[in-house]
């Protein structure tokens, strides 16, 4: 059966309107594949450098535009590795990854980073020429002090020079300051004293038992934690005593207290003797005290209660390894009769002649230095005997007028007789 001619005349314009579509479908698509090769892509901004400390997470940046069909690559410059192309990773170290933010920002994630990985990173388009650009990746290391290379707890005689030494890594290189412990000055010499000495080398010329003590050995880079190293000094010395009172006075019945300073090191064995060098027992009246501090020892022996066989020479004797040493005080009674009286065990005071009988009116020394006369006593003393001069120059007056008298009441002959008698 013949077609009609409507319906012909349909299919055929059917045919051209699909023929079209397609030439038209096709020229757009050759356009868009021509536009896409002819837009040039390119770099938005640079890399920025990046610092990470070691053992976190680092992140370099990469930002381009007009990217089109083209790919971003890492690399490694210099090894020339490639670490990752696109979205894939190419290199096998698994602390390397990539990612991006809609084929604009590239990122390239380093993980638990390491020094090793200090150095220059490239990205690279993939254009023809090849364009790229590069940025740091700085790698910073807290600083660890090493053991091996570093001063341990020293013992020294007194008197010797001694060198501290502190050896330390990290990146940047780290720098070493030595403190004391307990915060006090260090004492360079008699007249230079400071807080602090930087350093890995600490020199003490003729140590002193100023010296003795715990010592910081302390690095820092700016890369948190800071660290330090405890070191101790011990100074040796043989003991030495000072005594405040070398003389001391007391009644019998007081409580009296003799007291020695020694300072030694190793510590001393401490202890009391009386004239015979027999040591004082601890017990009863004799009470002995100890006050220890570092390398000092305050070293008191009270006595109460003294009587007369308390009075005496006593001792302080201080012994180490290196040596020993005594003081010697002398503990001597005050008469409680009317001439004296005491007011607290330390002090006396003397009227009329009995001061002058007296071979030592000093209760107290300091080493050699005794204490002067009290001016109030001088002054009573020198007013007695001006009293005691006054009384014989009156008596001496008195018997001259009584004989003025005798001379104008006898007869001059009764008086010669009396002068002369037969």
């Amino acid at each position: 059966m013949p077609v009609s001619g409507g319906g012909g005349a349909f299919a055929r314009r059917w045919c051209r309107w699909r023929t079209l579509f397609f030439v038209v479908l096709f020229f757009c698509s050759s356009w868009s594949l021509v536009e896409s090769q002819l837009i040039d892509p390119n770099f938005s901004e640079p890399i920025m450098n990046v610092t990470a400390p070691v053992g976190r997470e680092a992140m370099l940046t990469c930002t381009v535009k007009d990217l089109g069909s083209y790919k971003v690559a890492w690399l490694r410059v210099d090894t020339q590795t490639i670490l990752t192309i696109a979205s894939h990773v190419i290199t096998k170290n698994h602390r390397i990854g990539v990612s991006h933010s809609e084929h604009r920002t590239w990122f390239l994630h380093i993980k638990e980073v390491k020094e090793s990985d200090r150095g220059w990173y490239m990205c690279q388009i993939n254009t023809d020429p090849m364009k790229s650009q590069i940025g740091y990746l700085d790698v910073v290391v807290p600083p660890d002090i090493i053991d091996d290379l570093t001063s341990t707890d020293m013992v020294v005689r007194e008197g010797t020079n001694v060198t501290l030494r502190c050896a330390a890594t990290g990146s940047p290189a780290p720098t070493i300051n030595w403190r004391r412990e307990d915060g006090r000055p260090i004492f360079l010499s008699n007249t230079k004293e400071v807080q602090s000495v930087e350093g890995s080398q600490f020199n003490l010329t003729k140590v002193n038992r100023q010296h003795m003590g715990p010592y910081l050995c302390i690095a820092s880079n700016g890369v948190p934690p800071t660290v330090s190293k405890r070191i101790i000094l011990v100074v040796q010395f043989p003991p030495m005593i000072w005594i405040p009172n070398q003389l001391v006075g007391a009644g019998e019945g007081q409580q009296i207290t003799l007291e020695c300073i020694s300072e030694a090191y190793p510590k001393s064995i401490n202890y009391w003797t009386r004239d015979l060098d027999e040591i004082v027992p601890q017990g009863g009246k004799y009470e002995p005290v100890v006050i220890d501090s570092a390398y000092k020892v305050h070293m008191k022996l009270i006595i109460k209660s003294v009587s007369a066989s308390d009075f005496g020479s006593y001792k302080c004797v201080s012994r180490n390894s290196l040596g020993d040493t005594d003081g010697s005080i002398k503990l001597y009674q005050i008469p409680s009769s009317s001439g004296y009286h005491s007011t607290d065990g330390n002090d006396s005071k003397y009227k009329g002649k009995q001061r002058k009988k007296s071979g030592n009116n000093i209760l107290e020394g300091n080493q050699d230095m005794l204490k002067e006369r009290d001016p109030k006593h001088r002054a009573r003393d020198d007013a007695e005997e001006e009293d005691y001069v006054f009384s014989k120059a009156t008596r001496s007056s008195q018997a001259i007028v009584i004989t003025r008298i005798l001379l104008l009441l006898l007869p001059f002959h009764q008086l010669l007789r009396m002068l002369h008698p037969a």
